[in-house]
């Protein structure tokens, strides 16, 4: 792991180099919605299977290894140089580091915002919960409702809304920027 990354602002030759390889922009990338450290393997594996184009889990150990010696041998160890990643070679862990935001101007900018899903979670038992305590001091037209159909209602919209987000979520794993589009060998 890098202990002196560079402070001095990347030049625009040194980004360019950086994201001149498709593996390379497929690490950050993988990194920046993972939200987190991630493992070599794992990116190796969804970096795989994007080249080509199948799930996870129907690549051949050789199509993963490929991807997997490439970033071992190369990729990762130019994007730490370049002090935009940490990688702990000891872990087998790689996470970005802030110098990696310098980067995003050069990159296609989303046009999607995230949705709050904490929010919405959150507003969704903050209305579970105050339903259930109007019930409980009989508030007429909510009193009337049985418990259990309340209860239900409220896990059904729980429910639904994990189903919407894990949807908009797979959604969004299949669209990939306009950087990842083409692949070369590398």
């Amino acid at each position: 792991m890098s202990t002196d990354a560079p402070t001095q602002e990347l030049s625009q030759d040194l980004v360019f180099d950086i994201l001149s390889n498709t593996r390379r922009r497929m690490v950050l990338y993988y990194l920046r919605r993972h939200g987190g450290p991630a493992a070599v393997q794992d990116i190796a594996e969804e970096i795989a299977a994007l080249e080509n184009d199948v799930d996870p889990e129907e690549l051949s150990r050789q199509q993963q290894k490929r991807v997997y010696v490439s970033l071992y041998q190369t990729h990762l160890p130019k994007l730490e140089t370049a002090g935009v990643i940490e990688y702990d070679e000891d872990d087998g862990r790689v996470s970005l580091t802030a110098r990696a935001m310098d980067i995003d101007g050069y990159l296609t900018p989303t046009t999607t915002a995230d949705y709050p899903w904490q929010l919405h979670y959150l507003v969704l038992a903050v209305a579970g919960g105050l339903l259930f305590s109007l019930s409980a001091v009989g508030v007429p037209v909510i009193a009337a409702i049985p418990t259990l159909v309340l209860g239900v209602g409220i896990m059904l919209a729980f429910a639904a809304s994990a189903g919407v987000q894990y949807w908009r979520r797979r959604q969004r794993k299949q669209s990939l920027p306009a950087e990842l589009l083409r692949h070369e060998d590398g």
